[in-house]
């Protein structure tokens, strides 16, 4: 049995939802499609296919193999064109996958700019903030922040690098106040992430040293842009990267607390399979990524700021901007 052949047969079956049109368009005849299908079947011992008189269907099985062998021709064609003039002129399907704010925020010119060089490339890109498994969900790589890196294996490099701001309304603090150190965060709304995301438990470093708290969030919301907004209403105070927050903060929407406390700061990186060969079109995305976020620093001045600390009562004040 041709075994990439037979996979190719029964990603045209699946697509096309029919033995007869995919033996039309591969030239086969209906018998030598069925054979392949069947063959596949009985080497896995599962059936990928539900048949009646009147529809076919992928089984649980099926499904899942069918997104296994689009993963494997693709590369099998990329590998060829590794060695050929298509070299020079990727194609197929780029699966890339970003955090929800970052994505939105940074990666349209990316993307464009990277299509405008290689238009055959589709990109499919992928916007979440849950961890992720790049080579399980068959990712050929991954624009993420280290919380999200739920993979063994991986090569990454570093982008950029965020901080995470403890932030409040101005109207917030003016009917609760705010929190100055980290134990008086118990006494106060929290808004987070659920906690296979964040976790639960926050390091600071401050004028005592290194202080850890459990954090009671009083509101879970999966997505970092919902809470932006749940922050801006007043509902609480989160931890938010400072690619996000830090533009509000600057321009007095949202009030930095506890600003003589830090947490360590969080890097976004580029992460990809560690394969010995990397196709063209992943290769071209890597090496466009680095330059593009070289020549931009990252993160936009804006998006990264951070303002400075409040300075000790025995310290001048003199020259100091907020």
């Amino acid at each position: 049995m041709d075994r990439l052949q037979s996979m190719r047969v029964f990603v045209k079956v699946a697509d096309n939802g029919s033995f007869a049109r995919t033996a039309a368009q591969m030239d086969l005849s209906a018998a030598v499609v069925t054979r392949h299908v069947a063959e596949l079947e009985s080497h896995l011992g599962v059936r990928l296919l539900n048949r009646t008189t009147r529809s076919l269907s992928l089984t649980g099985a099926g499904q899942v193999y069918l997104e296994r062998c689009r993963q494997i021709i693709d590369e099998v064609d990329e590998a060829d064109a590794l060695i050929s003039s298509a070299s020079r002129d990727p194609k197929g399907t780029l699966k890339v996958v970003a955090p929800v704010s970052f994505g939105l925020r940074n990666l349209a010119p990316l993307v464009k700019k990277y299509q405008e060089l290689h238009p055959k490339v589709v990109v499919d890109l992928a916007l979440t903030d849950r961890a992720v498994d790049l080579v399980e969900e068959g990712y050929d790589c991954g624009i993420l922040l280290t919380r999200m890196i739920n993979s063994e294996s991986l090569i990454s490099r570093v982008l950029a690098e965020t901080r995470v701001m403890l932030c409040a309304s101005p109207a917030y603090i003016a009917e609760h106040g705010e929190p100055v150190t980290p134990q008086e965060l118990g006494e106060h709304g929290v808004l987070g992430l659920p906690n296979d995301i964040w976790s639960e438990d926050h390091v600071f470093s401050g004028p005592d040293g290194e202080v850890r708290v459990r954090v009671q969030n009083k509101f879970i919301c999966n997505n970092t842009a919902l809470l932006r907004q749940s922050v801006l209403l007043g509902h609480g105070i989160a931890f938010l990267p400072s690619y996000l927050v830090g533009h509000d903060v600057r321009d007095g929407d949202l009030v930095a607390l506890m600003r003589n406390y830090s947490q360590t700061p969080v890097d976004v990186s580029l992460v990809y399979p560690s394969r010995k060969y990397l196709s063209a079109k992943t290769r071209g995305f890597i090496d466009l990524t680095v330059e593009y976020f070289r020549q931009n620093e990252g993160i936009s001045a804006a998006e990264r700021w951070v303002p400075p600390k409040i300075p000790s009562p025995s310290a001048p004040t003199t020259g100091i901007s907020v």
